[in-house]
């Protein structure tokens, strides 16, 4: 497991999307990120391993792992030359919600972000039948054309980034509390590409 997360860096150094960085690195560490012994030994062997590839891991551990592993891999990662994307960039759009609870027994919401001046949104499908679990996540570059699919589905409303995430909050932690329901594979893929959107929108 310790050499399938090291190789998983190998393509990291020559990207130049934050976002695909991203992508890439929740999808495969997604399923072990709370394994701190895992990432105990990860860390220690790029830090005494400095090359490109474990630079630019540890620097997109340091942003999607939480707690004490994030920790160790930004320390690690300050000891090594920074990769050429830059994660710190993201800022915060727009968010929308639509409530068909009722009727059809879901929330959606839509996210907005931007890396510089690329945007991109994440769209999520909340099950309140469920208890207000998250059943789909999935990122679009394509946010006006992802808007207005969603407009004809359900009556959307404008609503605080921070009231957004806040809701997506509890809905991860219900879903991380019970992780063998059938979820669509998108809210494994993308968990911790949200967890840090959340963490940011809340602090």
């Amino acid at each position: 497991m310790q050499q399938a997360v090291v190789d998983a860096g190998r393509p990291l150094p020559q990207l130049t999307d934050p976002l695909e960085v991203e992508l890439q690195v929740s999808a495969i560490v997604g399923p072990f990120a709370g394994n701190e012994e895992l990432w105990e030994v990860v860390v220690r062997h790029l830090r005494e391993v400095p090359s490109r590839r474990s630079a630019a891991l540890l620097t997109a551990l340091a942003h999607l792992l939480p707690g004490r592993p994030g920790q160790w891999a930004r320390e690690a990662a300050g000891q090594q030359q920074e990769p050429p994307w830059d994660l710190k960039n993201l800022t915060f759009g727009e968010c929308w919600i639509g409530d068909r609870s009722i009727d059809a027994g879901y929330l959606a919401l839509l996210c907005s972000y931007a890396y510089g001046d690329v945007p991109h949104a994440m769209v999520f499908m909340i099950d309140e039948i469920s208890g207000g679990l998250t059943r789909h996540a999935f990122l679009t570059r394509q946010v006006g054309e992802a808007l207005e699919r969603l407009k004809q589905q359900v009556r959307l409303e404008s609503i605080t980034a921070e009231a957004a995430h806040w809701l997506l909050s509890r809905s991860y932690d219900r879903f991380e509390r019970r992780p063998g329901l059938g979820f669509g594979s998108d809210v494994h893929h993308t968990r911790l590409v949200a967890r840090r959107r959340i963490k940011l929108a809340m602090n």
